[in-house]
């Protein structure tokens, strides 16, 4: 980074994100472009943009710390919301557009959030979310004045989780712990001024807001940022953008797959790779991608709670394991009683109001747990075997959803695929599964079943594989298997 901060591999990052923003003031360098319209933003600029947007907030009577809500796309007006509220001392909190009414509505009221920054097509749904009284900022705000003295230890950032099991959880995050969710992917990538990622994740999501905005910060490389991600547009952007990598989930690189679309050579040369989270990517469809596009992939893992990443597979030419997440980087990660956790300076400080829950996601001494079940091979990678809450549980047998999964990816039609349980009288669970399929192919059900038979035996393989044209999805992209379950028992 330019000015008087600077990183390095061994050491988190130290400041606040106001002191790494004025770190730059004085870079004339892009630091996020917008293939789709809106206007380069410099380091410089966006500086100044956001300090003036902190002044004005300060002057409005904010405290500091306290929730300003962000309910934009991704765009020039959602970053500068974000790094104007992180500026100020405030509590940037990301509403996930999403998580539907219900839990929009929870995260507004539950964040004590007084104003929020909102895009103009998401006006409508803000009217019929928010609480009394909550007001509506515009993002043209602008003033001179006194901030509020800040450190590394105050609250910067409110999350909410997807809340698949209950009530969403808000997850704080400090300066310290943001910034060290940048610098776990910067450190892990080897990125650097020249580097320039193509952002498809929203920002209202950890990994697109850490591992691909956090992690600019910190190295100082630019960020192409567009509104969604587009099957049609992708390697169009990427080629536009001059991108050198970027941050995918498996349901995005599955359809990159299956499309007839691909990169242009230059756009191929450029990108040194390509990075999946957020859910495990089939072995299937990684081989598939990397011998069509030779573009490597990166398997990761990472959670809203610990700032995005937490294991990364080394870069070429180090060892990728496929099938596996890799290594920790910046952070400690082993294997407690089948249970993967995790601690370091990445990890939240707290679930806002809810001292019980973050009690619960701690051991004793002090590490996360991050709810995933895995193992550790000889080499110190992970494996992640499932989630302890999706563990499929048949005559008293735990049969990890993915085996399921990656034996159906194995199918050349099949893009998306996912097994989830369903109450049985005789086992107690027994195994569905659900399946989208490439345009045009006549896949059955009894095909894919008999497909898993023959790689896992029929203990183990679905009774039934639902053919649908959509799987349920987080807005990270991620398959959300207890929804597929409520949607099949509708459908009963």
């Amino acid at each position: 980074m330019t000015g008087d901060m600077a990183w390095n591999a061994e050491t988190p990052p130290g400041g606040t994100i106001r002191d790494w923003v004025d770190a730059s003031k004085d870079d004339p360098r892009p630091a996020f472009v917008f293939p789709r319209g809106d206007a380069v933003l410099t380091w410089a600029d966006l500086q100044s943009e956001a300090r003036g947007i902190a002044q004005a907030l300060t002057a409005l009577g904010m405290s500091k710390g306290e929730s300003v809500a962000i309910m934009m796309p991704n765009g020039r007006e959602a970053i500068l919301a974000l790094f104007g509220v992180l500026y100020g001392g405030f509590r940037a909190t990301m509403i996930n557009l999403a998580a539907g009414p219900d839990a929009i509505a929870y995260a507004l009221d539950h964040s004590d959030a007084r104003c929020a920054f909102v895009g103009i097509d998401q006006l409508p749904l803000f009217d019929t979310t928010r609480p009394k009284g909550m007001s509506v900022m515009s993002i043209s705000i602008r003033a001179d004045g006194a901030l509020h003295d800040i450190s590394p230890s105050d609250h910067a950032l409110l999350m909410y989780t997807s809340g698949t099991t209950g009530r969403p959880k808000g997850v704080v995050h400090t300066h310290s712990s943001l910034l060290a969710g940048g610098w776990t992917s910067a450190v892990a990538h080897d990125l650097g001024q020249n580097d320039c990622g193509m952002c498809v994740l929203p920002i209202y999501h950890i990994n697109g807001l850490c591992v691909s905005v956090m992690s600019a910060l910190i190295a100082g490389g630019t960020v192409a940022m567009v509104p969604r991600f587009s099957t049609r547009e992708f390697w169009q952007d990427c080629g536009r953008v001059n991108a050198t990598w970027f941050s995918a989930v498996p349901t995005i690189i599955s359809h990159l797959l299956h499309s007839e679309l691909t990169p242009d050579e230059a756009t191929r040369a450029r990108l040194r790779f390509a990075r999946s989270a957020s859910a495990p990517l089939s072995p299937d469809v990684q081989s598939a991608f990397e011998a069509r596009f030779e573009v490597p992939i990166v398997e990761t893992m990472g959670l809203t709670e610990t700032a995005a990443q937490i294991l990364s597979n080394p870069l070429p030419p180090g060892t990728r394991k496929i099938g596996s997440p890799g290594i920790a980087y910046g952070n400690e990660a082993t294997v407690r009683d089948g249970e993967i956790i995790v601690r370091g300076p990445n990890v939240m400080l707290e679930y806002l109001k809810n001292p019980t829950a973050t009690e619960d996601t701690f051991t004793k001494d002090g590490w996360l747990r991050t709810g995933d079940l895995g193992r550790i091979d000889e080499d110190g990678y992970l494996f992640v075997t499932g989630r302890i809450k999706e563990l499929i549980i048949k005559g008293g047998e735990n049969i990890a959803p993915r085996e399921i999964d990656e034996a159906l990816y194995a199918h050349p039609d099949v893009i998306e695929a996912a097994a989830f349980a369903c109450p049985c009288p005789t086992y107690g669970e027994r195994v569905e599964a659900a399946v989208t399929l490439s345009a045009g192919s006549s896949l059955a059900n009894e095909t894919l079943v008999a497909l898993c038979v023959d790689k896992l035996g029929k203990f183990k393989s679905p009774d039934r594989v639902h053919i649908l044209d959509d799987l349920p999805k987080g807005p990270s992209g991620k398959i959300q298997r207890l929804k597929l379950f409520e949607m099949m028992a509708e459908k009963v």
